[in-house]
């Protein structure tokens, strides 16, 4: 082989790399920019006090076990208790008490109590509904859709909605009995 032959070949490799790498590059470049305006497309809303509460679906199991959904809008008309709760967190654990105490005579005066699951386990929420004899709806956000939607971080969180649908008030920490009915006795149904 010629010294020339050398050379072309030597060349055409480096030329061949640097093709190649050109190709990645711009791939690379490609999947910032689609994962930069992906992200800025998302809703970065965070919903507050005055605001409307955005609906949602979620599946529960029912007494009768049973899959049923639960839609925040078949609740309008009514003051809604909008609670995102876990089974492993202790405050979350020590409000749940209250608001079952609450719930049979505030649910006659038209009020829901919704409590959002963000448990991975459907068993453990379970367990723990038929521990603290719980009888409000227990939807299971198993994909972090509501949890999303409402950007919830801490919790639990509450949301507490009037019969108009508005958000009047927002609590990220346990509510005592005190606290419940106060919040109450805002979204009552006139």
């Amino acid at each position: 082989m010629s010294l020339d032959k050398i050379r072309e070949k030597k060349k055409a490799r480096i030329r061949n790399r640097l093709i190649f790498r050109s190709v990645i590059l711009a791939i690379l470049v490609g999947a910032v920019v689609f994962s930069l305006v992906t992200n800025a497309q998302k809703d970065k809303t965070i919903y507050k006090v005055g605001d409307k509460a955005p609906d949602f679906k979620l599946q529960q199991i029912n007494k009768n076990n049973e899959l049923e959904t639960v839609q925040l809008s078949d609740f309008e008309g009514k003051g809604v208790m909008l609670n995102f709760w876990a089974t492993f967190c202790e405050p979350c654990e020590a409000e749940m008490p209250y608001m079952e105490e609450l719930y049979p005579e505030y649910k006659e005066r038209g009020i829901e109590i919704i409590a959002v699951s963000l448990d991975a386990n459907q068993l453990v929420v379970d367990r723990f509904i038929d521990k603290h004899n719980l009888t409000f709806p227990i939807p299971h956000d198993t994909k972090s859709q509501v949890t999303d939607l409402y950007k919830i971080r801490p919790i639990p969180t509450t949301y507490f909605i009037n019969p108009e649908g508005i958000i009047v008030e927002k609590i990220e920490n346990a509510l005592t009995l005190e606290h419940l009915e106060g919040y109450f006795q805002d979204i009552l149904p006139e």
